[in-house]
């Protein structure tokens, strides 16, 4: 027997303040049922005696020397700017007044 009902998906519509045509809750009623499905289907499978995993294969992070390569000079890094003012970049305020 489904657990997720026309009125239960009403109801959530409600919690979450959407509003649904009958023809939404009808749908939703049947994904949600298939999602509490595979959930208890799950549920079922797991065991004490498997270990909890967030990615099925061992991740390791690699990491390199952080080590300063060349750089640009000012006037290479300003070369194709739209606009600067011979040291900075200039760009168009993004701040109301209010900041």
């Amino acid at each position: 027997m489904s657990e997720i009902t026309p009125d239960l998906v009403r109801h959530l519509g409600v919690l979450a303040r959407i509003q649904l045509s009958e023809e939404e809750v009808t749908s939703l009623t049947g994904e949600l049922d298939a999602i509490v499905s595979s959930i208890a289907e799950v549920s079922e499978v797991a065991t004490s005696d498997v270990v909890a995993t967030s990615h099925p294969i061992p991740l390791v992070n690699v990491f390199r020397e952080d080590v300063p390569g060349d750089m640009l000079s000012t006037e290479e890094a300003l070369k194709n700017a739209p606009d600067h003012d011979g040291s900075r970049f200039r760009v168009t305020a993004i701040l109301g007044e209010e900041q």
